[in-house]
């Protein structure tokens, strides 16, 4: 197997516990226990971007995992987001190695992180997720993590099955 093929497998491998990690997260009752999972997934998604060599993503992935933990520590002030926002924007640019498909993970990340700040319950993350998902599903398509695409397009899927379960819930909207 060839540098770029090993490399390939493993941003595969990665991109799968990533999206085993966040199926995990949508189904969860709890904000504070998705976003826990969240968490868990951050770091496979950071190893797999560094193996497909998109660097937008990864740093993209490394600020969301900032933005998780203050979530879970429920520190995410208005500030914070603010601050996240701008290093998503930022920093996202600057290590831009994708042209327009690096952007989509700087729009995913940044949108995602001011819906977990207002965001009061996993119902809210869970409408959050069905306008961040099709994104990373595209830029996963684009840069070869198949895995993570398909799973962000049967959690995209399922994720409307949840919100539909969980709609009638106390926590629902």
């Amino acid at each position: 197997m060839d540098e770029i093929n090993g490399a390939l497998v493993i941003g595969n491998i990665f991109s799968l516990l990533y999206a085993i990690c966040l199926g995990i997260s949508v189904v969860k009752k709890s904000k504070k226990d998705a976003v826990f999972w969240l968490i868990l997934d951050g770091f496979c998604c950071i190893a797999s971007e560094i193996a497909l060599c998109a660097y937008a993503a990864m740093t993209t992935n490394a600020i969301a995992l900032v933005r998780n933990w203050l979530a879970y520590k429920n520190k995410l002030t208005g500030l914070a987001t603010i601050v996240l926002c701008v290093c998503f924007v930022g920093i996202g640019l600057w290590t831009n190695n994708r042209g327009i498909i690096g952007l989509l993970p700087i729009l995913a990340g940044s949108s995602f992180c001011v819906f977990m700040y207002i965001s009061k319950t996993a119902q809210h993350l869970r409408y959050a997720c069905i306008g961040n998902l099709p994104l990373w599903m595209i830029h996963d398509i684009l840069v070869q993590s198949y895995p993570a695409a398909a799973m962000e397009f049967a959690l995209t899927l399922w994720t409307i099955v949840q919100i539909y379960k969980h709609r009638n819930e106390k926590e629902g909207m």
